[in-house]
């Protein structure tokens, strides 16, 4: 089945419902899903028409807009291969991911389209369109979509039909390619639709790309920010608050970071988004203290926690309303961060941690001796129809793949437990473990009992000098008293030093994860 089958149900089911509203500047631009169906099918037949064929692979360098949904909906009727890069990573990024599957074709901004004079890799790219008004040499305009007639078929796909490649950001070695079929994706959808329990009848402010697609596919009308969200942290959280309130909206998917401004600036005016009922984030940590912010100005709102990666998303869900007041002590005590319950469809498990040697094959029974039992600390693995089954060529699968009986198990990379009712609970990430003579310690348990302190902006426990050492970004107003507070409160952890730093350095895509190898960097400066 093609994913963009679930979309044309919802497009017979409801043709003049709105499917995709975006604000652009001063302008509220809307189309319905038969005005989305329309622009797909045409922008497929100038796709065709400019010679690209079934499994051409195609690099899309758009925002998230309509344009990208026009864009991503025409990849995926014509059964091409959408691929997204991250253009800021730099040159040797974009070489190295233009190399492992040289794309036939370009889709991009005129800002995009610039770096085709400085990027090689993007020159040698045969077939390009710029999205917008401005005439590029070299490229067709993407616009130019809306004289062609709609395109008469849907490309039949299998369930392992690629359908989108991203890349991982190679920061560790060579960037790994993961390659989502067309049967996950469509498995992502059913499932997270069931979490986010979205419907025809919501509004949705969503800043997650891949949430948009489920909506589509469940029928929910998606509202685009209308932001630069490379920087969640930076959006202006005034226009976002009043589009919210303007546009009538139901629900909202964001990153911890762009709700965390939302949450801050509502909280500073006074003002309560009465009117939202359900608010979802993840793809970063999402802390209790978060949670109770954005509860405080959308108190109508059940707001849950999702935990998931790129190669399985999503993992575990936690609702606001589960958090129980033994829950928040136990973080505070080191137990980590609580997770929630795994979604139904994903198996998961804890294995002893072994991260960075390669594990498997496993038989059934042999498997089942390894898993670790309730409370026992281990490595997060998991499997499912949402899971990614291996990485382009196979490249990363020995360290983060391996099998049971034939199916194949994902190794997430965290360090986590699961407690006597069934709850996940994160410790962090396996590498980030320290090892020392007062014994072994996950630097993400003490980050997450130091953030249920108001004093606290952001804080990072890692080995410094041969101490245990927590480096903490002050919230305002946070005074010398406050420091002595948090080192009794982190007694269990036997921190040795506490640095005060006036930024710790985060990562760029969600603005949220401490950027260890930067902050490492600044450390020893």
């Amino acid at each position: 089945m093609n994913l963009y089958d679930l979309f044309t149900r919802q497009v017979e089911q409801r043709p003049g419902a709105a499917a995709v509203t975006e604000w652009r500047q001063s302008r509220i631009v809307t189309l319905s899903f038969q005005d989305l169906e329309s622009a797909a099918s045409r922008a497929a037949a100038m796709l065709a028409a400019s010679g690209l064929q079934a499994g051409d692979p195609v690099l899309v360098l758009v925002p998230m807009s309509i344009d990208l949904y026009v864009a991503l909906l025409a990849v995926f009727r014509l059964r091409l291969l959408a691929i997204f890069l991250d253009p800021s990573a730099g040159r040797r990024h974009i070489e190295r991911c233009c190399a492992a599957f040289p794309p036939k074709a370009l889709i991009a901004t005129p800002k995009a389209h610039l770096l085709r004079c400085i990027r090689p890799a993007l020159r040698r790219i045969p077939i390009a369109f710029a999205i917008g008004r401005l005439r590029l040499p070299g490229a067709r305009s993407w616009s130019a979509w809306n004289r062609y007639a709609p395109y008469p078929t849907v490309a039949a796909c299998g369930p392992d039909t690629p359908a989108l490649m991203t890349f991982t950001s190679g920061s560790t070695g060579l960037p790994k390619t993961a390659v989502r079929s067309h049967g996950l994706l469509a498995a992502q959808q059913q499932i997270l639709a069931a979490e986010l329990q979205t419907s025809p009848s919501d509004v949705v402010l969503s800043g997650l790309p891949i949430f948009v697609l489920s909506n589509l596919g469940s029928g929910a009308a998606s509202l685009i920010p209308g932001c630069d969200l490379s920087h969640p942290g930076d959006v202006d959280a005034a226009a976002i608050t009043e589009r919210v309130r303007q546009l009538g909206v139901t629900c909202i998917q964001a990153s911890p970071a762009f709700l965390a401004k939302v949450a801050d600036h509502c909280s500073r005016r006074g003002i309560r988004l009465c009117g939202i009922r359900r608010i979802c984030t993840g793809g970063a940590p999402v802390f209790p203290r978060l949670l109770d912010r954005i509860q405080a100005v959308a108190p109508q709102a059940d707001v849950t926690a999702i935990y998931g990666s790129t190669e399985a998303e999503p993992i575990a869900c936690l609702p606001r309303a589960d958090l129980r007041p033994e829950d928040r002590a136990a973080m505070d005590a080191g137990s980590g961060l609580l997770a929630g319950r795994p979604v139904a469809a994903a198996r998961l498990r804890i294995l002893p941690d072994r991260w960075g040697t390669p594990i498997g094959p496993f038989g059934a029974s042999e498997f089942d001796r390894l898993c670790l039992g309730p409370q026992q600390a281990g490595e997060i693995v998991v499997s499912g129809p949402h899971v990614l089954q291996g990485y382009l060529h196979g490249e990363g699968d020995r360290e983060t793949k391996f099998s049971v009986a034939g199916e194949i198990w994902h190794r997430t990379g965290d360090a986590g437990c699961v407690d006597q009712e069934g709850k996940l609970w994160l410790l962090g990430r396996c590498a980030a473990r320290i090892r020392d003579r007062q014994g072994v310690l996950y630097p993400f348990t003490v980050e997450t009992a130091a953030d249920s302190l108001a004093a606290v902006q952001r804080s990072a426990c890692v080995r410094a000098g041969g101490k245990r050492t927590l480096v903490v970004e002050p919230a305002a107003n946070a005074t010398a008293a406050e420091w002595v507070l948090l080192k009794s409160r982190l007694a269990w952890a036997q921190i040795e030093r506490v640095l005060v730093l006036p930024r710790i350095p985060v990562d760029r895509r969600h603005n949220a994860k401490v950027d260890y190898p930067g902050l490492d960097r600044i450390l020893k400066g």
